[in-house]
This record gives structure tokens, C-alpha cells and sequence, in this order.
């Protein structure tokens, strides 16, 4: 089965590594190109609809390699209907009622096709069956998933590699737990989001567009579901969220902050992780690398908390493995920690160029960036 899961990863790579540039030809020939904006990182304007790629590479994959079953038949169809509705948006520009509209139906056909959590357990706890609440609260997460992915597709090759990266982790694991078509599925995902991202690394040729972004979303939630949230092991509800800790916390700051400020969540605006990187002067290759470092650090750990031995059956810890996992999870969070509070510190940038104004009206820019970037450098801020 993991040999059939990494044939099915080559072929999803090859056809949507294939297709992308028809993609982008086809998105330039009707218009659907995104413009350069100003909370964009682009700096030319770009073809979108290249999910359009990565949905046809996970399309010939899925009949390919996954078993002819209502599933199946559930996940391809409920992926070819956010693809049309994503497709739409990024050609006309949806009113959001519509874009949400189109989610969740689609969430909606995944879980009438038998893609649903009926139950969890909680570790060393107990059962919970969800009973009548299943569906519901499935088609609520797959939506907050697919909003995920979209909201933290705003640099080229972002999406795409931390996409890739955490369907790969939730392949060991769902392998590892013996859901061979959750991580045959797993491998799909991965492969297609590469075989795109061949064209989408900075500087991107084409982006993936909502089509893309909400159909990777859809595809990891359908592996979440079948693959760890039907099991009784610690990872069914610790893992997807170490693995995607990093687009949740994106999303969950920009929320936040939209809230915080009475602004439409719906509306873009440049507070994510990748625009404040680019305000302190990164490249966009060094922001989504560090990005896909964090994300790649995180979705080891969650792998770890599978395979290392740290207790028994019983709940018993093992001495020196529970130091070892123990000190992976404190690295984790010293890491992201560390990252969050450098991408929050430069709101420092704004008030000390204020003060530099303020004590000499005549500084350049020039002197205020010199200035500035050297307490970024050295740590050693003045009083604010």
C-alpha cells in the first residue's frame, strides 16, 4: 500500500506539474489574472486557476489509486465542486455569501458520502458519540479548514509547500494507524501541491487561485477525518493541529486583528506572517523557506508523537523517551514563540521612525531605515 500511495504521488505530481502552464495560459486568455495590489507580495500581475492543475492531477491520481467506493466518489465529486466555485470566484470575484455558499455544499457532499466524525475519543478518557451533531460539526470544520488554506495563501509557493508538507506528515501517520486510503489520499495531496508548486515558487508564474486554495483545504480535511479523527490514538486530535499550527495561528492573529479593528474578516489585509516578514525586509523566498521550516518542524513533532515510544499501553511514561518527546514539544514552542514574537515586534518600526521625526524633522529616510534596521539587528531599542 505505501508503495501504491507513492506511485499515486508521482503521477499526481507529474499531471498537475503538466497542466499548470495550460492552466495559467487558459486563466490569461479569459482574464483571470490577479492585478497587483497593495497587500499583495507580487510584483507583477499574475494568471491564477492553477488549482485547476492541482485538481486534475489529484483527480487521475484518485481513480487511479483509490478504492471505487461511495468515499471516493464523495471526495472527487465534492473536490471538482469547490474547483468550479473557486474557479468562478477567482474569474468574477464572488460576493462572499456565494464563496461560502459554495463551501459548504461542498463540505456538505463529502460528508453525505460517508465522510464523517461520528464519534472521538479523548486519550486516557473516554468515547464521545456525536450522534445527530456529526455532520453538522464536520461540515463546520471542513469550512474553518478550507478558510485556513485560503486565508494564508498570500505569497508565492506558500500554500502550496506547507500544504504539501502536512499532507505528507498526515501520510506516515494515517499509514501508521492503518488508514491506508486516508494516507494514499494523503499522497495525492502532497503530489499535486508540488507538482504545482514547480511553477509557483517565487517568483510564482502562476498562483493557485481560491480553486486551489480551498480545494487543498477540502483534501486535507477529508484526510484529517478519515485518517486520524476516527481512531482512539493521541494523535487523532493533537496531531492536525501541531502539523497545521502554523497556517492556524496565521489565521487565527488576522482574525483577531480584523475583529479587533470592526473589519469584514472576509476582507484582505497585510498583517499575515508573510507580509510582516516582507516589512522587515525579507525576501519572499527567505519568508515562505523559514515558513516551510516552521511548518516542517511542527509536522516532525506531531510524526514523533506517533512513533516515539515515550509510555506504555497503559499511560505509564518511559523515562528517557518521554525527556526526548518533551523536549521536541518545548523546541516547537520555544520556536514558534520566537517567531510570533519577531513578527510582532515590528510594530515597533512604525513608533520608533515617529520618534526619529519627532526628535529631527529633517531625518531622510534613509537614516530612519539605517537606524531602524540596526536595533532589528542588534536587539538594542531605544525607549518607547
Amino acid at each position: 500500500m505505501v508503495t501504491k500511495a507513492v506511485l499515486a504521488a508521482l503521477v499526481a505530481f507529474a499531471v498537475a506539474a503538466a497542466l499548470t502552464p495550460l492552466a495559467a495560459r487558459f486563466a490569461r486568455r479569459i482574464g483571470a489574472v490577479d492585478q497587483q495590489k497593495d497587500i499583495g507580495l507580487a510584483k507583477d500581475a499574475t494568471p491564477l486557476l492553477g488549482g485547476l492543475a492541482i485538481f486534475a492531477g489529484a483527480l487521475v491520481a484518485g481513480v487511479l489509486f483509490l478504492p471505487d467506493n461511495d468515499r471516493t466518489e464523495g471526495i472527487l465529486a465534492a473536490a471538482a465542486l469547490i474547483t468550479i466555485v473557486g474557479a468562478l470566484d477567482d474569474r468574477f470575484d464572488l460576493p462572499p455569501f456565494v464563496k461560502f455558499g459554495g463551501q459548504i455544499a461542498a463540505a456538505v457532499v463529502l460528508v453525505a458520502s460517508g465522510v464523517v466524525v461520528d464519534a472521538f475519543t479523548f486519550p486516557f478518557l473516554h468515547r464521545v458519540e456525536l450522534g445527530g451533531f456529526g455532520g453538522p460539526l464536520t461540515v463546520f470544520a471542513l469550512v474553518l479548514l478550507m478558510n485556513i488554506v485560503n486565508f494564508s495563501d498570500g505569497a508565492d509557493g506558500l500554500a502550496a509547500g506547507v500544504c504539501a508538507i502536512a499532507a505528507l506528515a498526515f501520510a506516515v501517520i494515517a499509514f501508521d494507524l492503518e488508514r491506508r486510503t486516508a494516507g494514499t489520499l494523503a499522497a495525492i495531496t502532497a503530489g499535486a501541491a508540488l507538482g504545482f508548486l514547480l511553477w509557483n515558487f517565487p517568483p510564482a508564474k502562476v498562483f493557485m487561485g481560491d480553486c486551489g486554495s480551498n480545494l487543498l483545504g477540502l483534501l486535507l480535511g477529508a484526510v484529517i477525518v478519515e485518517g486520524t479523527l476516527k481512531t482512539n490514538a493521541l494523535i487523532a486530535l493533537v496531531g492536525p493541529l501541531v502539523v497545521l499550527a502554523v497556517p492556524l495561528l496565521d489565521t487565527g492573529f488576522v482574525v483577531l486583528k480584523r475583529l479587533k479593528y470592526r473589519r469584514p474578516i472576509y476582507r484582505g489585509d497585510s498583517n499575515h506572517f508573510h507580509h510582516r516578514f516582507y516589512r522587515m525586509k525579507w525576501s519572499t523566498r527567505r519568508s515562505i523557506l523559514w515558513l516551510y521550516a516552521w511548518t516542517a518542524l511542527m509536522a516532525g513533532t506531531a510524526v514523533a508523537l506517533r512513533f516515539i515510544p515515550y509510555s506504555e499501553r497503559d499511560g505509564t511514561l518511559i523515562p528517557g523517551w518521554a525527556l526526548l518527546m518533551a523536549a521536541l514539544l518545548l523546541l516547537c514552542l520555544a520556536v514558534s514563540l520566537y517567531l510570533i514574537w519577531v513578527l510582532e515586534i515590528i510594530k515597533l518600526r512604525r513608533l520608533r521612525e515617529w520618534q526619529l521625526r519627532r526628535a529631527d524633522p529633517d531625518t531622510s529616510e534613509h537614516d530612519i531605515d539605517e537606524a531602524v534596521d540596526h536595533e532589528f539587528e542588534t536587539g538594542e531599542f531605544g525607549r518607547v
